[in-house]
Order: C-alpha cells, then structure tokens, then sequence
C-alpha cells in the first residue's frame, strides 16, 4: 500500500523553540494516522507544514504524492483540512459557506451548488442550509467545517483536533462522519490530545512531545506499553489510604497514585483479575476497608502522564505549537 504522506525529520524553529525537532511520520493511502501530544507538543505545527501553510527549517515532506514545498500549489487541490476552531463566515448562511469554498476550487458556480446541497445533506444540515452561521450550535458549526474540507473531494485529510469542545453527542457524530470517509477511501491525519478518539478511529498513533516523536503504534500497543491493566480501588478515611498505598507498592509495576480528594488509589499491576484479589486480600489480612475497587485499562492521562511526565490537558512552558 503506497504511503498518502510521508515526512522525514521535519524541523520547525522559531528563535531558541524548536517547535519541530526531527519528525518522520509515515501515512499509507487509505488509513488514519492519530497525532497524539500535550499542547505545545509540535502537533498543529506538523499540520501546518503538511498543509503548506508553513514551511520547514530542515527536512522533507509529501504529500499525495507532491512535495510540500516544491509543489505546494498543486499540493493544496489535492488536500482538505478542517481545524479545532471552525473556520466559517458568520454571516454568510451554511450553503453560502459551502458555494464560497467550491469557487475558491474553481469548481464553477454551479458546481459549487450542487456539491454544497449534497454536502449539508451528508452532514445532516439540509434544514439549517439557509440559515446564518452565527445561531448554528458548536457541533453544527464543526460538520459545516468539515464540509468545507471535503467540498474539492480530496484524498487526503487534516483534521487538526476537530472534536475539541464538543459534547460527547456531537463527537461521536463527528467520528462517526469521520469513519465513513474513511471507508470510502480516503486518508486522514488526525491530531487530537483525545486517546479515545484516536483509538476509534486510528489505524496507527504518533505521540509527540517537545516537537519529537516519543511512541508510536496502535491503541493498546501504546495502553500495553505504560502498563497493561491498573487497580483503582476506593477506601473509607485517610488513614485508609496510606495503609492501602503502602500495602499495595510491592505489587505495582509503576508508581502509585494516590488520590487524597477521592481517597483512591490507583496501580499498574500484571496479572489483572489475579492481582486484584492478591491485592484485597492483603488489604483485608490488614484491616483496610475497602469501598469499592476493580480493574480498569490505562486512559489517556495514563498514557500521557508515563510518557509525557504530565496530564495531558497541561500546558507546555512554550506556547509555539
């Protein structure tokens, strides 16, 4: 299967910041790359370049088949790309928007229309067509955004955190939108700080931290490589809680996390359902109540806080992304 995109130590500088510092990303046709990072990881950085709307210090990209640089006239007819912050005009009505954007194709004024029609169709925006932008909902606005990305039907998709602010409804919605397309052939690179939007739609995962590439594989090879399962269980006081942490360290495979507000504590353990009653039975034989307990597979904070050494809703000291 040849490769959709294709970057070789792509290196982005602004003063003494790297933004980009030596990114390889491989993407084969027909596939979803999710671009994992906290913010100010490199990942809208790495869009930008792929989108040529930035060029880099160092290295080389394709795209489609067309270098990034050399080629970025033609590149950008053979691309779509929607944002986490929907670039739509306000004031024009949903199918204006949609028309605006197929002229800026040169599709020709009718053809512009006719793709628009079936574009609000797909994206369940028939009867908000000729309404204005400004009283259309945040999801609403989001489908309208990706519409325009797709107005030209090009094979290759960015979407640059898409789904940020949205209610659990709509992102579902949008990746199932998403999921369709590809299905339908095309590729799309995907940054998202979202591990559970990465592990529904991506065939493959980049993680990315202070502009290098820090992991990369599947969902559950990244979830498998902090730690396979966890035991999170509750206790009834305070003192509880320093018992059961120090009861359980012995069969953690990481550091334990102890939660002071909640009264939790929470594990790496090998062994799952075994580990668990190896573990409550030494709480018990100790006298620790137990509120409640079981076992669970890393989340994203998971993923983020052993690789990345921080949640992955924190800022960077750098603001350059």
């Amino acid at each position: 299967m040849p490769d959709a995109i294709v970057a070789e130590g792509l290196v982005k500088r602004y003063g003494e910041i790297a933004a980009l510092d030596g990114i390889d990303l491989t993407v084969p046709e027909g596939t979803v790359l999710g671009l994992l990072g906290p913010n100010g990881a490199g990942k809208t950085t790495t869009a930008r370049i792929l989108t040529t709307l930035l060029k880099p210090d160092a290295g080389r990209a394709t795209v489609a088949g067309f270098d990034v640089v050399r080629d970025a006239r033609r590149l950008r007819a053979h691309i779509g790309a929607s944002g986490q912050y929907a670039a739509v005009d306000d004031h024009l009505t949903g199918a204006e928007n949609l028309e605006m954007v197929g002229r800026l194709y040169h599709l020709g004024p009718r053809r512009s229309r006719e793709r628009a029609r079936e574009l609000l169709e797909r994206f369940d925006l028939t009867d908000a067509a000729d309404r204005p932008v400004r009283g259309y909902s945040g999801g609403m606005r989001r489908r309208l955004d990706l519409a325009g990305a797709l107005v030209a039907a090009p094979p290759v998709l960015f979407l640059d955190e898409p789904t940020t602010g949205l209610d659990p409804r709509a992102r579902i919605g949008l990746w199932d939108v998403i999921a369709e397309l590809v299905r339908e052939g095309a590729t799309v690179l995907l940054t998202t700080q979202y591990l559970e939007e990465a592990d529904r739609l991506a065939d493959r995962i980049v993680v990315v931290d202070q502009g290098r590439v820090i992991a990369r594989g599947t969902a559950e090879e990244l979830k498998d490589q902090v730690g396979g399962d966890r035991i999170q269980l509750s206790v009834t006081g305070t003192a509880g809680l320093e018992s059961a942490a120090r009861i359980l360290a012995p069969l953690a495979l990481g550091d334990v996390q102890v939660d002071a507000t909640a009264l939790r504590v929470t594990l790496p353990v090998a062994g799952g359902a075994a580990a668990l009653t190896e573990a409550l039975g030494r709480l018990a034989a100790e006298r620790v109540a137990v509120r409640d307990a079981g076992l669970r597979r890393p989340t994203l904070d998971d993923v983020f806080l052993s690789l990345t050494g921080r949640q992955a809703d924190e800022k960077t000291k750098e603001t350059v992304r």
